[in-house]
């Protein structure tokens, strides 16, 4: 089942830019098996090129590593060093769609997520919030997804063993995006 774009009030085709004052790039990861650290991700930018249908469309995703956030900078620092990210040497986490299917209600977002230098698929599950004209005249769109990663398929395996057993970082990584997207501008 196609989804047409015109079935989507206000909705146009081209290439939506990402409002990043409005949106946002969460994660969360078990800490010491108690607990879930969360943090942001302060810099991206992201574009929501809108085909005829849904599934003519795509979304392509950078984000600045080095904006890293979890309210420690000792901990950010760690992260984005070479036990984590080696933001030095892999600046962008990038995520490139390869499908767009599903309904607005019902979004199912498939890509490629890129993390220090590896590749591998991801599903992002979520939903189209709708369409709205600011009262600045600017028409705006918001997608709202998340996924759940292996940190370890990407090469990043840093953990210390704690005393009582287990690990200090899981494995499971769960990244939320609510991104609000501004329509083209008439040339």
């Amino acid at each position: 089942m196609t989804t047409s774009i015109e079935q989507i009030k206000g909705l146009s085709q081209g290439e939506w830019t990402a409002d990043a004052s409005h949106s946002h790039i969460t994660w969360s990861v078990r800490h010491a098996g108690i607990s879930k650290v969360r943090g942001t991700f302060d810099s991206f930018t992201s574009t929501l090129n809108v085909g005829e249908t849904l599934e003519q469309s795509s979304v392509v995703t950078d984000i600045d590593v080095a904006s890293i956030n979890s309210r420690d900078e000792n901990r950010d620092g760690h992260v984005r060093g070479a036990d984590f990210f080696d933001a030095e040497n892999h600046p962008a986490i990038s995520f490139r769609s390869t499908s767009v299917s599903g309904t607005p209600d019902d979004l199912v977002i498939e890509g490629e997520l890129t993390i220090r230098g590896t590749s591998a698929p991801v599903t992002l599950t979520g939903e189209l919030a709708g369409v709205t004209t600011d009262p600045f005249g600017i028409t705006r769109t918001g997608v709202s997804a998340s996924t759940s990663i292996s940190r370890k398929a990407f090469g990043i395996t840093w953990n210390a063993a704690l005393e009582a057993g287990g690990v200090l970082v899981g494995d499971k990584v769960t990244i939320d995006l609510d991104v609000e997207y501004t329509a083209p501008q008439a040339a």
